[in-house]
């Protein structure tokens, strides 16, 4: 399950050294670390990494299919956590040192930075290839946080990314080695720990302001028609 350490005025929050997927347990989890997060005082910032071969491979399917009755508040859920993460009044980094698929993937775009391996993984958006249909919220926060070619090609080829071609069409902002992705994503949070607070929040709150509604609503989060 994810655990939340602080080093100095950075949070680190290690997602786990499995698959990473999410599980309602992992994201009631992942939420009491925000929690956590967003209410100390002081400079702070916030990183996220795992153990493994995994950052997140998203959605746990399986637990899905075993509750079909829940989905759509499942899917709430998850969005819940993309527009908290991408609201966080304080700067969020993603250290990517394992395969980051789907609804991780995702939920590393909710981060202001990310920091991947160069040398193994992948970063991917596999929907395509799985006929998935990305809800109108996820497809609102991906177009939000890539260039619109990055994402439509991400988006409908199901490309695998590794880290120098992540960071060339800017879906990460550096590739590392394996042993610096996160103590490069801490670097790069520490060095922004002073912006935490309600200006931080506002200025996201309204860069992202058509994305967070999307991802906020209830009403219709599967875009059915």
């Amino acid at each position: 399950m994810p655990s939340l350490d602080r080093h100095d005025n950075v949070f680190v929050l290690d997602l786990g050294d499995g698959e990473n997927r999410f599980h309602p347990d992992w994201l009631t989890a992942v939420g009491a670390a925000l929690d956590e997060v967003e209410k100390a005082d002081g400079p702070r910032a916030l990183v996220t990494a795992a153990t493994g071969k995994f950052y997140s491979n998203g959605l746990d399917l399986d637990w899905l299919f075993a509750h079909t009755d829940q989905h759509q508040d499942y899917v709430v859920s998850v969005h819940e956590l993309f527009a908290r993460t991408l609201s966080l009044p304080v700067i969020t980094v993603a250290a990517l040192q394992g395969h980051t698929f789907a609804a991780g993937a995702m939920f590393s775009l909710a981060h202001d930075f990310r920091v991947m391996r160069a040398d193994r993984g992948f970063w991917c958006l596999p929907e395509a290839d799985i006929n998935i249909p990305f809800t109108p919220g996820m497809a609102a926060l991906i177009q939000s946080r890539l260039a619109p070619q990055t994402a439509h090609e991400a988006m409908l080829t199901a490309r695998r990314y590794g880290g120098p071609d992540a960071a060339a069409t800017g879906i990460v902002d550096r590739a590392v080695g394996e042993d610096a992705v996160r103590s490069a994503a801490i670097e790069l949070a520490q060095a922004q720990v002073n912006k935490a607070g309600d200006t931080l929040g506002t200025i996201k709150a309204r860069m992202y302001a058509s994305a967070l509604a999307t991802l906020r609503d209830t009403t219709n989060p599967l875009g059915a028609a």
